[in-house]
């Protein structure tokens, strides 16, 4: 990751798309999930529908609820396409609007013959920090077990190479992610107004979550097609409106970034030094 592509010559499309849905997520609420990252259905076989008066109020409490559990442990992974994959474990802090954690790049590594399979592999490790404005990466330290935020703590300002996000499937998700978390809850009059849907019902490590299409973009309607024009945030939400699940689709490419939290990390203290992004 730390040799990422540029992208000049991505399409305006992309960049604005995702402008788009930072912009929704601002206003919207923050849960999710999907069928295809294995969780297990409670049976319901309910058309999916307009969320109710009470799914609305937990949706919009999510946000908070967020924000209130800081610093959170999440894992966050993306598909770069061609097979590459990108996982970061982390720490984020609402308050702060910090986060810290290692990513992890895997892919094909070649064939294990001149007429075997690809070998998939590592294909590049190391520790990353990111906020609104960008990221920064820094290798992981030689001789140091403990967890990435206290190791990016022993990297000075200079050891870390930082940039402004981009519109790949990674950043999109960064960015994203730094953004769930709000102050306040949202409006669930609003929610309702724009478009946010129950999907269904999942268990996930034997919890029971709701699973939401958040609001669609200000104007959109409707239309025709196997998404019905959905938003392409995807939410799980509890009984109690906490937020464990939250996948992004994005255009062209098949497997959806997704995010998952696993509640509160009380060890974590972020470390002020690698905060130069932008």
């Amino acid at each position: 990751m730390a040799r990422k592509r540029k992208t000049d010559g991505r399409t305006p499309r992309r960049a604005l798309w995702l402008r788009t849905l930072i912009a929704i997520t601002a206003c919207g609420a923050a849960v999710g999930g999907l069928a295809a990252y294995r969780s297990h259905s409670d049976g319901s076989a309910t058309a999916e529908r307009p969320v109710t008066t009470e799914e609305a109020s937990r949706l919009a409490l999510s946000r908070l609820n967020l924000y209130r559990a800081s610093p959170v442990a999440v894992t966050l992974t993306a598909a770069e396409g061609g097979g590459v994959v990108v996982r970061v474990k982390g720490v984020v802090d609402y308050r702060a609007h910090r986060a810290v954690g290692s990513y992890q790049v895997t892919g094909s590594t070649g064939s294990s013959g001149a007429s075997g399979p690809p070998v998939t592999g590592q294909l590049d490790r190391g520790l990353i920090v990111w906020d609104t404005g960008g990221l920064g990466l820094a290798p992981v330290p030689e001789d140091d077990s403990g967890p990435p935020w206290q190791q990016a703590g022993h990297i000075p300002r200079s050891g870390w190479s930082s940039r402004s996000y981009t519109s790949d499937p990674l950043d999109a998700g960064l960015q994203l992610l730094i953004g769930l978390g709000a102050d306040r809850p949202d409006n669930p009059m609003l929610l309702a107004q724009s478009g946010a849907r129950w999907l269904g019902r999942d268990r996930i490590d034997g919890r029971g979550y709701d699973r939401f299409a958040g609001p669609r973009a200000q104007g959109a309607t409707p239309r025709a097609g196997s998404d019905g024009g959905r938003s392409p945030l995807t939410y799980w939400v509890d009984g109690d409106g906490g937020l464990r699940r939250v996948t992004m689709r994005m255009p062209g490419l098949g497997t959806p970034t997704t995010v998952e939290f696993s509640g509160r990390e009380s060890r974590a203290k972020l470390p002020e030094a690698p905060w130069g992004t932008g």
